[in-house]
């Protein structure tokens, strides 16, 4: 009996995003998998509300502001992911904002989206016991749907 060989397809990708090697090389991952797919490619990046002081969060400016960098960076990695052949118009970009991005992306974007494959990155450390970050570990135990982990 022959052994049958066939790739698993996906049609709703989403990746998680920031500026991070590792999340880039799940961007570069995803993007690469959407086109070969013909999936669609939700790209999410989560305002961290933890980082921010009392002062900031009652600012509407320094909110907006920050949002508004966070969305620019988005159409740069919406841009390469057109660039490298994904149709714009299979693309989302998604801003969420939170505490805890791994919590946010499997609790309200996942869930909105409605992805079958999340890809999201984790820095690989060589001293390290654990195999995975604990953003990167949460979302494969809680996510309930396949995840690629990309380490960097």
């Amino acid at each position: 009996m022959a052994i049958e060989i066939k790739p698993q397809q996906f049609n709703k990708i989403l990746v998680g995003v920031d500026d991070a090697a590792d999340a880039r090389a799940a961007f570069s991952y995803a993007v690469d998998k959407a086109k070969r797919d013909g999936s669609q490619l939700g790209i999410v990046s989560v305002l961290e509300t933890a980082d921010i002081n009392i002062y900031q969060a009652l600012s509407k400016d320094f909110i907006h502001g920050t949002r508004d960098q966070l969305e620019r960076r988005l159409g740069e990695y919406v841009q390469a992911a057109i660039d490298y052949g994904v149709a714009k118009d299979k693309i989302t970009a998604i801003v969420d904002e939170g505490q805890k991005p791994a919590e946010r992306i499997v609790n309200h974007v996942l869930p909105e989206f409605h992805a079958d494959l999340l890809v999201v990155g984790s820095i690989g450390k060589v001293d390290s016991k654990k195999l995975f970050g604990s953003q990167a570990a949460y979302m494969a135990k809680n996510a309930g749907i396949s995840v690629t982990i990309i380490r960097s």
